[in-house]
């Protein structure tokens, strides 16, 4: 189990360095390399634009990859997402900017994005199964959150290389080139990557299931439409909360506030390796007291921080700032660190791959995708604190608060029949 872990939280690491190093450098610079004609707000709200593309993109890579999970196995999924995800990020960093090929090279960002997206929405489903269906009932929280450290590892990875190069280069020289080096390192981590997944065995449970689904989508929407739609809706507010920490909160306190890249990217990474470091001891506590009741908590205290958070960013103080990232994170972290055990649970065995993904990756679109370009463009009406980015991040906490009211609970009843029963016999 730990060999299997460690290689999914690799490989997640791997994948979501390069969905992240995207949106770090759409934060940073890809506004005015690529769309040079637009305004500066403008030109940071079409950067994000095509960050979001990526997050459209993911319920599409599920639907494909989840066919092949379902219906040919875990691991072949996990090879062929990393290997498009990878191949794509390098591509990125080799993309000319507006100057040099005009109009074509905003749509080649776009096309690029495209395929991250389409990698990522198969490799989450595909990682998260493996290590689950392998992991014994008692402790399938506890194995399942290993992945779930891979994005926080992943991002500091990406933006571990940005604040490297940001503090090594004058900003010429980072806009001139320095940006592209993190894509390139991709491709490196990327064989890496593929090198560590050669030697997992497939999922015993998916060995032991006989009738396989034909099309798993249209089972998946037939029977369990509502569990998707409400899966999207719960996770939308992790989304979030975590790209307005990642990406929103570093173009504005970098463009609005007038905070240096640096300062900025050290204060988001310290509250990820908090948020990283946690992560098993919360998926532990859901093995002992339920994966719903943790999602229900980490709602309740987003829709509480929400305003505190904007406000501490606004002052622009370092350690405000990091606190209130904190604070964000630490609501995010008490939901998503159960995911890897709590999604698979709701499906069924024989269309797991396929729901569990769809769900987690909708939730994506409807939280990840518009929440940069909606703060963006909340934020450039407000003044000096956003109040309005803040009611917006409420109104999503609440929203998924309801969705996961309406979710069931999934540990006790499964811990109980594989461990109280033999011993009651």
């Amino acid at each position: 189990m730990l060999r299997l872990a460690a290689a999914s939280l690799a490989g997640t690491a791997i994948e979501f360095y390069d969905f992240f190093v995207y949106g770090t450098a759409a934060a940073l610079v890809l506004g005015p390399l690529f769309f040079p004609t637009f305004s500066p707000v403008a030109a940071t709200l079409a950067a994000f634009g095509t960050f979001g593309v990526g997050f459209v993109a993911r319920p599409l890579g599920s639907i494909l990859f989840g066919h092949f999970g379902d219906r040919r196995g875990r691991r072949p999924v996990l090879v062929a997402s990393l290997l498009l995800t990878g191949a794509s990020t390098v591509a990125v960093g080799c993309v000319p900017s507006y100057g040099s090929i005009g109009v074509a090279a905003p749509v080649l960002l776009l096309v690029l994005r495209f395929l991250q997206g389409l990698g990522l929405g198969g490799e989450w489903g595909g990682a998260v199964l493996l290590t689950a269906e392998h992991a014994p009932a008692g402790r399938r929280g506890l194995w399942s959150s290993f992945p779930q450290i891979g994005p926080a590892v992943g991002f500091l990875l990406a933006n571990g290389v940005m604040l490297a190069l940001s503090a090594a280069l004058t900003d010429a020289q980072f806009a001139q080139w320095g940006w592209r080096v993190p894509f390139w390192v991709a491709g490196a981590l990327a064989l890496g990557g593929l090198w560590l997944r050669s030697s997992l065995v497939e999922s015993p449970r998916f060995l032991e299931i006989d009738d396989h689904a034909r099309v798993p989508l249209a089972e998946v929407a037939r029977e369990h439409w509502r569990l998707v739609l409400l899966t999207a809706g719960a996770l939308s507010v992790g989304y979030a909360i975590f790209y307005a920490v990642t990406t929103w909160s570093l173009a504005y306190g970098t463009e609005r506030l007038g905070v240096g890249r640096t300062e900025m990217l050290a204060c988001i990474m310290a509250a990820v390796v908090v948020k990283g470091s946690l992560t098993p001891l919360v998926a532990l506590l859901s093995d002992r007291y339920g994966r719903r009741p943790l999602c229900l908590l980490g709602c309740t205290a987003a829709a509480l921080w929400m305003f505190p958070m904007v406000a501490l960013l606004a002052t622009g103080a370092p350690l405000l700032m990091f606190l209130g990232f904190l604070g964000a994170l630490l609501a995010f972290v008490t939901m998503f660190a159960v995911l890897g055990a709590y999604l698979p649970e709701l499906y069924e065995p024989r269309v797991r791959c396929t729901g569990a993904a769809v769900g987690y990756n909708l939730g994506g679109v409807l939280g990840g995708a518009l929440t940069p370009i909606v703060a963006t463009a909340l934020a450039e009406h407000s003044g000096r604190v956003p109040w309005g980015v803040g009611a917006y991040l409420t109104g999503v906490a609440l929203f998924s608060l309801g969705c996961f009211a309406l979710l069931p609970e999934t540990r006790p009843v499964e811990v109980e029949v594989a461990v109280v029963e033999p011993v009651a016999r």
